[in-house]
């Protein structure tokens, strides 16, 4: 079944009282990320529900992160594109 995009929806729910939270998704890019953890690390992430849609995990809640946007300097974004300038340079030579 295909989905808009705007039907592609993950949803974090956790709550005070309890040690883990709960992930559902309709997004394929997350569900294949959580697939690959609940690969490679069964004990931590557990798929808990799926349909033909959608799939729902549940995980540990201190693995749910927020986290404060990078604030490069000036200094530091000007470097990172001398850099791409080079990188691409290079690639064309």
């Amino acid at each position: 079944m295909k989905l808009l995009r705007y039907e592609q929806e993950t949803v974090v729910n956790y709550n005070a009282g309890e040690q883990t939270a709960t992930l559902y998704t309709r997004d394929k890019a997350v569900m294949r990320k959580l697939d690959t953890l609940v690969a490679g690390f069964p004990d931590t992430y557990k798929q808990t529900e799926q349909d033909e849609v959608s799939k729902t995990y549940s995980f540990p809640k201190l693995y749910v992160c927020y986290r404060k946007p990078r604030a490069g300097s000036t200094e530091q974004r000007e470097r990172a594109r001398q850099m791409m300038i080079a990188k691409n340079k290079a690639k064309e030579d």
